[in-house]
């Protein structure tokens, strides 16, 4: 790896650190609005990390360097990591006690769009906060849609670009029209925000709690300002039922819905995936409201409530809990447990496995099967009506082997910590899917990541992170050719 291209990533890092910076003057100013002392510590720290990656980014100016992969890998690493410290600092200077690990926990869990808190006490906590979280989150799940739908692609590790998906005459030239769909893609995620806070107030919510939880609930990410999480609003029907739609919506693929929104293109909602993903979405809430009516004697319309807001919530990644669904009864545990594999669609803020790979493997499956009745047929993957690049097949199949194997080293990792089966299982999954809760006493959906050591904390914050960029994007940098020249 050139000198070159290590300093211009730390230009770039240390720019995006400055706006980051900047963004803490919004909880200052509500802190400074609501009487809290804790607008000082947002201020600090935002002239505190400003004036630390101006420096950076001054000493790092220089001509740009050749844009290759190698470039884009550690540019993504290096954004990444840096919008997870420079989201610590706050949470570290604040008037609450955050130990070092827990301020990085909270702040991997945010950026990352994951929704695991190490906080009790949400519902007394300072206003600033409370919105800094929320940000965080917000700020996030936008950056994962960019992840998605522009720099996977161009890595070559995954992810159905816009695209290609769009027509053939923008696939020949696709920075043609960049910055007109980049504005395109901030502007449906704002009003997509708004929107949600809207239909969150007009439900019920205070204006505090709509606006916070909008930015979650489009970011699919699921921090509230309330222990209770969506438990809270367990009175009001209605909210759950806002919940559900905008985490639905937030992960279809947002190269679609701009196609959509602007354009009125309605074919483009048959894309494959946004099939697969409302399919399996349909079953697990309809199975669970079912097992629930049946078993649990929970009348019908109860039932699908709160089965489609806690299995949209688990499906989509988004992290919320009406209920503790872990005391359903073991068919609802065993489906929570399932769903929490599954993810929504490419290019959408969602986590997981994504419903694009399993309708590849699927497919790959099939081709795989026939081929042993007929050697010598030959049969193309294809998502749609075009065929699967295998650049694209490969990248599905080893994100799912990589997936595995993380997977089992972190279930082991954390059990040397003291973690029982169960915790660690669940919470290696719920982290690397970047879900929230997990399941068991401990992580599950009644309870917080507090209690775990610190230890554990910290490879939860790694396989948080690992789980964001897709595994691949990660691993890549940790291998000797990576830094070569």
């Amino acid at each position: 790896m050139q000198y070159l291209a290590i300093r211009a990533a730390l230009h770039i890092a240390a720019v995006f650190a400055i706006y980051l910076s900047a963004a803490m003057l919004v909880p200052a100013a509500v802190d400074l609005y609501y009487g809290n002392d804790d607008w000082r510590v947002f201020a600090f720290s935002a002239l505190f990390t400003g004036g630390l990656a101006t420096g950076v980014s001054l000493a790092t100016q220089g001509r740009a360097p050749v844009i290759s992969s190698r470039f884009g890998f550690l540019v993504v690493n290096l954004m990444w990591l840096t919008a997870c410290v420079v989201g610590a600092v706050p949470m570290i200077a604040s008037s609450i006690d955050f130990s070092l690990a827990d301020a990085v926990f909270e702040s991997v869990s945010g950026v990352t769009a994951t929704g695991a808190t190490i906080i009790v006490g949400l519902d007394g906590m300072p206003p600033g906060l409370l919105l800094w979280r929320s940000i965080l989150q917000w700020i996030g799940g936008l950056g994962v849609i960019a992840l998605g739908l522009f720099i996977l692609p161009f890595l070559n590790v995954g992810g159905v670009s816009y695209f290609r998906i769009e027509s053939s005459d923008i696939e020949d030239r696709p920075f043609d029209r960049f910055s007109t769909f980049a504005v395109g893609l901030v502007s449906i995620y704002a009003l997509l925000t708004l929107a949600c806070g809207i239909a969150y107030a007009a439900a019920g919510m205070r204006m505090f709690d709509a606006l916070n939880h909008a930015m979650t609930t489009v970011a699919t990410a699921g921090f509230s300002t309330h222990d209770a999480s969506m438990g809270y609003y367990n009175d009001n029907p209605a909210v759950l039922w806002v919940g559900t739609l905008f985490m639905f919506v937030s992960a279809l693929p947002f190269s679609i819905l701009i196609l959509f929104a602007v354009r009125g293109r309605l074919d483009a909602l048959r894309d494959p995936q946004i099939r697969v993903f409302a399919g399996y979405v349909v079953v697990f809430v309809l199975a669970v409201a079912v097992y629930l009516r049946l078993a649990n004697d929970t009348p019908f319309l109860q039932a699908l409530t709160h089965s489609a807001f806690n299995f949209v919530s688990i499906i989509t990644t988004a992290g919320y809990a009406s209920d503790d669904y872990s005391q359903w009864g073991p068919f609802a545990v065993a489906a929570a447990f399932v769903a929490m594999f599954l993810g929504g669609c490419s290019g959408s803020t969602t986590g997981g496995i994504k419903a694009y790979r399993f309708l590849i493997l699927f497919k790959l499956l099939a081709n795989g099967l026939r081929r042993f009745v007929y050697p010598n047929t030959v049969v193309t993957v294809r998502y749609g009506d075009r065929p699967v690049e295998d650049d694209l097949q490969r990248a599905v199949v080893l994100f799912m082997s990589a997936f595995l194997v993380i997977w089992a080293l972190i279930i082991l990792l954390l059990a040397a910590t003291g973690l029982d089966f169960m915790t660690a299982i669940s919470a290696a999954l719920t982290g690397l899917t970047n879900v929230g809760p997990g399941l068991g006493p401990i992580v599950g959906p009644a309870g917080t990541f507090a209690p775990l050591p610190d230890i554990a904390k910290w490879i939860m914050a790694f396989a948080m992170l690992m789980g964001r960029l897709e595994i691949l994007a990660v691993l890549v940098i940790f291998t000797p050719v990576f830094w070569e020249r």
